[in-house]
């Protein structure tokens, strides 16, 4: 599927669960959050006809989020049901790591080929302050067990947040040079918790860029599997790639490829776009699939030409990142 821009629509992003075990400072608060019921949440079975409706329209690429998508139980079930689809050529899902150590193999097992971590810092007593609750090991433990299990390419996603990480930027490129590890250093965005987001708190892409390049030559152009948004660079003579992505300094929607999928199974045709359709209530109410492929098909149609963030997330936007998928 093309939208009206001419960009090919081939990635669903999924949330399967709002809940988190972890409570990040940028995402949620600590309390307050209301928990959806599961009889208010998509099926496996439900999610897996929506992928299928999706995958005879274009979709070959899915991501699984939440929340922290590895607490919904049974999740491996749903990724084999995924798997099952043969269109779908690719199934990633984007984790803090905290349960994906010993889950590793089982993930692995029903289909899962790839994986992104959420990890801000490699300092023990800041990752528990950021998380509130976390612990780094835990972490650590989970993207070392994925590059065991060749789960290529293994990334890891870097919110860079002025004063509290930015420190840390080069040991992140450190990193990447001496394993084979993507990293995603990602500008601040004002899509969580809004009383942690801050303007000033912003560091740009190519702020990071000039840090990095005062101890490694950036060779430009490398391609990496599923690479989304982040424009990636190679570490001269290293293992790995840093990459960047722009949403706030340079924004890359000329290039957006994606959808996403509330766990109530509401379509966005953005992140940052206000407009859902309720796939959920469609298929409940007993659409056919014809039906629901129009749903997804008009969600494409009418995909924004780019976001507006830089306005801010706006009161009128009641759903915040984890609410939507991160």
């Amino acid at each position: 599927m093309f939208d009206t821009m001419g960009r090919n629509i081939n990635y669903l992003r999924i949330s399967i669960t709002d809940r988190c075990n972890l409570r990040c400072r940028y995402c949620m608060p600590l309390e307050g959050v209301e928990r959806l019921g599961h009889n208010r949440i998509l099926t496996f079975e439900e999610i897996a006809r929506l992928v299928s409706i999706a995958a005879r329209l274009g979709i070959r690429k899915v991501r699984l989020t939440g929340g922290e998508p590895l607490i919904r139980r049974n999740v491996c079930q749903l990724i084999s049901y995924i798997r099952a689809i043969p269109e779908i050529d690719d199934i990633a899902v984007t984790t803090n790591g905290s349960l994906f150590y010993d889950m590793a193999e089982e993930l692995r097992a029903a289909g899962l080929d790839r994986v992104n971590f959420s990890l801000d810092t490699m300092v023990a007593e800041k990752y528990h302050y950021i998380t509130r609750q976390g612990k780094l090991e835990d972490a650590m433990m989970a993207i070392n067990r994925a590059l065991e299990l060749k789960m290529d390419p293994v990334k890891i996603n870097t919110v860079m947040i002025k004063g509290f990480n930015d420190n840390e930027i080069m040991d992140f490129a450190d990193l990447a040079y001496n394993k084979p590890l993507h990293i995603r250093f990602i500008e601040f965005m004002p899509i969580g918790d809004l009383k942690f987001w801050n303007r000033g708190n912003i560091v740009n892409s190519s702020e990071a860029m000039s840090i990095i390049k005062k101890r490694y030559k950036l060779v430009e152009g490398r391609t990496i599997k599923g690479s989304g948004p982040a424009k990636y660079y190679e570490l001269e003579g290293g293992r790995g790639s840093v990459g960047f992505i722009s949403p706030m300094s340079n924004h890359f929607c000329g290039e957006c490829n994606r959808i996403r999928m509330t766990a109530e199974g509401k379509l966005r045709g953005c992140l940052y776009d206000k407009t859902e359709s309720d796939l959920m209530l469609a298929m409940r109410n007993g659409a056919s699939d014809e039906e629901l492929g129009r749903i997804f098909s008009s969600t494409i149609n009418n995909k924004p030409d780019k976001h507006y963030m830089n306005t801010g997330w706006g009161n009128e936007n009641h759903r915040k990142m984890y609410q939507i998928g991160g």
